[in-house]
């Protein structure tokens, strides 16, 4: 059991930390929901409040970052950072579609969104953000 672990210790760490920055989305969103903001404006803020924290988490223990300059780490925060806003669109798109559109139940369409956005980021972050480069010999 032990080497799948090894194996598979990126994946379960970013489903580990996805789910606590999910609940704090879901918790800071369905807060500004029930303070009457505005559905895209709740989006956005609860957005902002887990990125910073995501960064951290990824960074280190999900995806093992070897960036140590500060040209590095603004480099790899940039990229981060992009790939986030990237994600927070389609996010707006979904929230949009289920919740103005279709006019049905933020919450609900809260959590579909939070699922095909996390595999989108976790996608992103693997093959763009984090990526190790070859090291030359």
């Amino acid at each position: 059991m032990i080497p799948y672990v090894k194996q598979y210790k990126a994946i379960i760490l970013y489903i580990l930390f996805g789910i606590l920055t999910t609940i704090i989305n879901l918790v800071s969103y369905t807060g500004m929901i029930y303070l009457y903001w505005d559905v895209q404006l709740s989006v956005i803020l609860s957005w902002l409040i887990i990125v910073l924290s995501a960064y951290l988490t990824n960074r280190k223990w999900v995806f093992n970052s070897k960036a140590t300059t500060s040209v590095e780490l603004l480099r790899e925060f940039l990229a981060f950072l992009s790939s986030r806003v990237l994600t927070l669109i389609l996010e707006m798109i979904i929230i949009w579609f289920g919740v103005q559109l279709l006019k049905q139940n933020p919450l609900i369409w809260k959590l579909i969104d939070n699922v095909v956005v996390v595999i989108f980021n976790y996608i992103i972050s693997k093959l763009f953000v984090f990526k190790r480069k070859p090291v030359n010999i």
